[in-house]
């Protein structure tokens, strides 16, 4: 099983939601697998059905899936960990303080695992309490350079920058896209993207000189009545990456 994110010329790989074989199948067909996508373990009654279920889709897609915890949902930290260990899929999703045990659960070097990081609301400093107890205390507020020395102490992949709530933290996402292109750390801009904001934060990140970029495109690109992630939406999103890295 390919336990590898393949992204386009090496840069930027979609992250994108599905609710069916079929969507998924579309989504991974017309970006050409440079892709991961989304299932939520917050949608499955327990870790059993999330197996059984993501390993339709890990055989369907190369095992292109993310595993998410659901809206960056803590109480998901230990779902995540246990069905990641099982399925060692591409791509897995995890906050904070999660992340050195799901690396040790997944027991390879390959699988992609991100590190929940938040706003903070002053350029340089990143919020890294965003596991089940530390986002109920008081914030924990951090130099952006000590959370990614942190991140790679605990053998995460990258920083899950969320929620960035589009271009309305600009100025803290630029701050951060430096730091991870300084310290050779991937990044995953996340939260209020959507169509009409997709290149400019893709491009601050390329100009920033990050080496592997993985944006999530959620709820804007789903279709309300379907609940499907529109194709020709990905198709468009694919496009706008082919045309800037």
């Amino acid at each position: 099983m390919n336990t590898k994110i393949s992204f386009y010329k090496g840069r930027v790989a979609l992250n994108v939601l599905t609710n069916s074989l079929e969507n998924a199948k579309a989504i991974y067909d017309a970006t050409e697998g440079h892709v991961v996508v989304g299932l939520l373990s917050a949608d499955y009654p327990d870790v059993p059905s999330a197996i059984t279920d993501m390993k339709q889709y890990q055989e369907a897609i190369d095992n292109a899936i993310s595993v998410g915890l659901g809206a960056g949902n803590p109480k998901q930290w230990r779902a995540v960990a246990e069905i990641s260990a099982v399925l060692k899929p591409q791509h897995a999703n995890q906050v904070f303080p999660a992340v050195g045990f799901t690396r040790a659960k997944i027991d390879n070097d390959t699988s992609f695992i991100n590190t929940l990081v938040s706003p903070s609301g002053t350029p340089g400093m990143v919020k890294i309490t965003t596991g089940p107890l530390s986002s109920q205390a008081p914030d924990g507020v951090v130099p952006v350079e000590s959370a990614i020395a942190l991140i790679k102490d605990m053998g995460g992949s990258s920083i899950k920058f969320f929620p960035m709530k589009g271009l309305a933290t600009k100025d803290e996402y630029i701050a951060v896209a430096k730091a991870c292109a300084e310290h050779d750390l991937a990044l995953e801009p996340t939260g209020g993207i959507d169509l009409d904001n997709f290149e400019e934060i893709v491009q601050i990140a390329l100009d920033a000189g990050v080496k592997e970029i993985i944006p999530h495109v959620y709820t804007s690109i789903i279709d309300k009545d379907s609940g499907s992630t529109r194709i020709e939406d990905v198709e468009t999103l694919y496009a706008i990456i082919k045309k800037i890295v």
